[in-house]
C-alpha cells in the first residue's frame, strides 16, 4: 500500500511536469500542421511503416503518453489526499476516460468520410468540436446549473444529430455508418488512461506493483513483435501505449523517492542512467523484434522514447523545479494547463480554413516557409489557448 508520506510527495504538482507537456503539445501541433508541408528534412517527418528507423515526429506522441503516466500518480493522490472516496475515484478515472475515447471515435471517422453526407465534411468537424467545448468545458461555479445543464445537453444533442447524419465510404467505395477504424490519438489516450489509473488505482500505489504491470504490458508487446503473434485487444492493442504510461508511472512513483532526500548529484546522474540505459536497451532489442517502428510500435521504439521522455522530464525538472525558471515557458504554458483545448483549436481552425476556402501561399507549403509556418501555427494556437483559458473557456476533463 502507499505510505502516507509517499502519497504526499507524489500529490504536489510538478510545474516540470506542467512545462514538459506544454513542451510537447506545442510541438504536437506543430508536427501536425507540418503534415501538410512538402520538402522537409526527412528526420523530421513521421518514418514510413516498414522503415526500420525514427524520426522527430515519432517522439512527440509517446511522449505525451509517457507525460500521461507522470501526472497519474500526482492527481490520484492529491484527490486521496482530499479524502475522495473509492466511488468518486473511479467515476473520475471512467469519465475521464469516456471523454477521450467518444472525442477520438468521432475523429477518427473524420478520416473515411464520404462527399454523400448531408453536411460538407467541414461543417461537420467544427459542429463536433464546439460540442466537445459545450460538453466539457469547465464552466466556472457562479454559472446557473440550468444554463450549464442545458449548453452539456445541447452539446449531447449535436453529437447525435452529427452520429445519425454521418456517412462514410470505405476504400471499395461501400457507405457506412461511425466505427472506429482505430481509436484515434485522443481514444489512444483514453484507452491507455483508463487501465494505467485503475491499475495504479486498486494497486493503490505500490511501487511493486506498478513495476509488474509496466514488464506484463512491455513484455505482451515484447512477444507480440518477436514472435510476430500480431494479438490485439480493444484499449490493449500490442501493449504499446500502455508500456509508454506505465513506464510514465514508475518514473513519477521512482523521482518522488530519490527526489525525498533533495535535488543533489545523486538524483541527476540517476535519471541520467535511467534514460541512456532504456536508449541502449531499445538498440539492444531492435534486431528481434521488428527493428525500430512508431508505426508497428515496436519495442525498440517504445524503450527508446522512455529514455527520450525520462531525459527531456530531467531538463525540465532541472529548469524548472530546481532553478526556477518556469518564466521561459510562460508563452506556452497553456499548452501544459489547458492541452486538451489547444489539441482541439486546429480542428477548428482546419473547418474554418476549408469553409472559407483559405489556402497558404506556395512559399509557405514548402521547406523552410512551411517549417515556420508550422512553428507560427502552433505558438498561435497555444496562445488563443491561453486566451480561452482566462475566459472560462477551457476543457477539463
Amino acid at each position: 500500500m502507499t505510505q502516507p508520506s509517499l502519497i504526499k510527495e507524489t500529490s504536489k504538482r510538478l510545474l516540470s511536469v506542467d512545462a514538459f507537456r506544454a513542451l510537447n503539445m506545442l510541438c504536437m501541433i506543430f508536427i501536425n500542421d507540418l503534415s501538410g508541408v512538402k520538402g522537409i528534412p526527412y528526420w523530421m517527418d513521421h518514418a514510413k511503416r516498414m522503415q526500420d528507423t525514427m524520426g522527430f515526429a515519432d517522439t512527440i506522441f509517446p511522449g505525451f503518453l509517457f507525460i500521461v503516466g507522470l501526472s497519474i500518480p500526482l492527481a490520484i493522490n492529491r484527490k486521496l489526499q482530499k479524502g475522495e472516496s473509492f466511488g468518486a475515484i473511479s467515476f473520475s478515472i471512467l469519465s475521464r476516460s469516456f471523454a477521450l475515447l467518444v472525442m477520438g471515435f468521432l475523429h477518427v471517422n473524420l478520416e473515411s468520410y464520404s462527399s454523400t453526407s448531408a453536411l460538407p465534411e467541414y461543417v461537420w468537424e467544427i459542429l463536433i468540436t464546439i460540442a466537445f467545448f459545450l460538453i466539457w468545458l469547465d464552466y466556472p461555479e457562479a454559472l446557473d446549473k440550468i444554463k450549464r445543464y442545458v449548453l452539456i445537453g445541447a452539446g449531447w444533442a449535436i453529437l447525435i444529430v452529427m452520429a445519425i447524419l454521418y456517412k462514410g465510404v470505405d476504400r471499395h467505395g461501400e457507405i457506412h455508418g461511425l466505427r472506429p477504424e482505430w481509436w484515434g490519438i485522443l481514444g489512444i489516450i483514453g484507452w491507455s488512461y483508463l487501465v494505467c489509473a485503475s491499475v495504479y488505482f486498486l494497486a493503490k500505489g505500490n511501487f511493486m506493483a506498478i513495476i509488474i504491470a509496466f514488464v506484463v504490458f512491455m513484455g505482451f508487446n515484447i512477444v507480440d513483435h518477436g514472435l510476430h503473434l500480431k494479438i490485439n485487444i480493444i484499449g490493449i492493442y500490442d501493449g504499446s501505449a500502455i508500456s509508454l504510461v506505465m513506464a510514465g508511472i514508475v518514473i513519477s512513483l521512482w523521482y518522488a523517492r530519490i527526489a525525498a532526500t533533495g535535488y543533489n548529484a545523486r538524483l541527476w546522474i540517476l535519471l541520467f542512467l535511467a534514460g541512456c540505459a532504456a536508449i541502449a536497451l531499445g538498440f539492444l532489442i531492435r534486431p528481434y523484434t521488428e527493428g525500430i517502428s512508431k508505426i508497428r510500435s515496436t519495442p525498440a521504439w517504445i524503450f527508446i522514447c522512455i529514455g527520450i521522455s525520462i531525459l527531456v522530464f530531467e531538463v525540465m525538472v532541472y529548469l524548472v523545479d530546481y532553478k526556477g525558471k518556469k518564466n521561459w515557458f510562460s508563452v506556452i504554458w497553456p499548452a501544459g494547463t489547458a492541452t486538451l483545448t489547444c489539441y482541439l483549436i486546429p480542428y477548428l481552425q482546419v473547418g474554418f480554413y476549408n469553409m472559407f476556402h483559405f489556402h497558404y501561399p506556395a512559399f509557405l507549403n514548402y521547406g523552410w516557409g512551411g517549417f515556420f509556418r508550422s512553428w507560427a501555427v502552433a505558438f498561435i494556437v497555444v496562445i488563443i489557448g491561453g486566451l480561452l483559458a482566462k475566459r472560462h473557456l477551457k476543457l477539463k476533463i
